[in-house]
């Protein structure tokens, strides 16, 4: 562990789902609809919709990489230009990692990586709606069950340590409304969702859209943060327009995949600062988690312009707005110094993305990284731990 004095606050650890976490709850009527588990040539497959889904390779977890595995990779260094399995290199026995599925065993491993506490999210999650959204009632009913197996396995606020964050879908806003009251009266501090336009039946709409108002305004009143992250969105379907793979895969080698859509998640906060959701309601506070920080300065940039050109469009100059409403998690590899130079200590949060791959194999080095771009001590704080507990204590306060 790190050497620093206090606990930390980690906003991006994950889970890795129970076989049976979209279907322990399925309303039986949607079974053939959303997720199925299949024999196809020996080897286990999810089936979402009725199709083989590839956007986790093996979503069965067994063997699972090591913490941090790709750590080198994702700092921009691959000097001899390994290829997926080589970079992952030995995996490990699911069954030796009980933390990764187990809420007691994983609050031993936080006690001995020094976390007070942590935002839990989805690792296949994140990558189901677009793969349902053909089929909006399927992914109201698919989410609403894995919400309830996540509440009964994790906890939205288990023991005020892991702070798991139920899964909204904005395909069906009264659906939507009915899920984030639901999560609300079980105390769920945070939900997670994916970045992009609502798409329902070949149709899109912005997130800030008054047709969401109604979610939105729920939101608003109870204090919950929304987390959003990466995962499988709208830009697949866009990427097929240039003729790459429709469907997205994670740790899939593709250069021009990831320099296209690297950036595309200031779309979603354009969205929201120029739908003027932030204005229609003031208490809204939104965290961008495993998105990287590089789109933050984009957005600004464009941000500075519009104002300029359409100042009548908006309240106030966007980038104030922001700054009020939005935490960003940047990767570790970029440019913090610059991005607390934007944005301000005070709106930046840790996240290791342990025990991913491409995260950190110790979340507490994380320090390491902000201190190589001199952040101080009372900055350091701040991003380790402060201003993620922060948001998940104001809705208990």
């Amino acid at each position: 562990m790190a050497d620093i004095e206090f606990e930390i606050f980690d906003c991006d650890n994950h889970y890795y789902e129970a076989r049976d976490a979209f279907t322990r709850h399925l309303d039986p009527e949607f079974r053939k609809r959303a997720m199925q588990w299949a024999e196809v040539d020996g080897k286990t497959r999810l089936l979402v919709g009725g199709r083989i889904n590839r956007f986790i390779p093996n979503p069965t977890w067994d063997p699972v990489s090591k913490p941090g595995a790709l750590d080198e990779y994702f700092r921009g260094r691959n000097p001899k230009g390994a290829d997926s399995p080589e970079l992952f290199g030995e995996l490990d026995a699911l069954t030796d990692h009980p933390e990764y599925q187990d809420r007691d065993a994983r609050l031993a491993l936080m006690d001995r990586q020094g976390m007070e506490g942590a935002i839990f999210l989805p690792t296949l999650g994140v990558g189901m709606e677009q793969s349902l959204r053909h089929d909006p009632p399927a992914a109201v009913a698919a989410f609403r069950a894995f919400n309830r197996w996540m509440e009964e396995d994790w906890g939205f606020a288990y023991r005020e340590r892991i702070f798991a964050a139920p899964y909204i879908t904005l395909i069906d806003p009264a659906a939507a409304e009915e899920e984030v009251r639901w999560a609300v009266d079980h105390d769920a501090r945070f939900l997670v969702m994916v970045g992009g336009p609502v798409v329902a039946n070949g149709t899109g709409r912005s997130p800030a859209d008054p047709a969401y108002d109604r979610f939105w305004s729920v939101v608003n009143e109870s204090g919950v943060t929304v987390c959003l992250h990466g995962g499988d969105s709208y830009y697949s379907t866009y990427l097929a327009d240039w003729g790459e793979a429709s469907e997205s895969q994670a740790f899939r080698q593709n250069p021009f995949r990831s320099i296209v859509s690297s950036d595309h998640h200031q779309d979603t906060f354009a969205s929201f600062l120029a739908h003027g959701l932030f204005h229609r309601f003031p208490n809204l506070r939104v965290a961008s988690i495993e998105t990287g920080s590089a789109w933050v300065f984009h957005l600004f940039e464009k941000l500075k312009k519009s104002f300029g050109q359409t100042p009548r469009a908006y309240p106030e100059d966007p980038r104030e707005t922001f700054r009020r409403h939005v935490w960003v998690s940047p990767f570790y590899e970029d440019e913090l110094d610059r991005l607390r130079d934007v944005i301000g200590a005070e709106r930046i949060l840790m996240g290791s993305d342990f025990p991913h791959a491409e995260g950190l194999a110790e979340p507490a080095s994380y320090v390491k990284d902000l201190k190589n771009f001199a952040y101080s001590d009372e900055d350091c704080r701040l991003v380790m731990r402060d201003n993620g507990l922060d948001l998940a204590r104001r809705r208990s306060a």
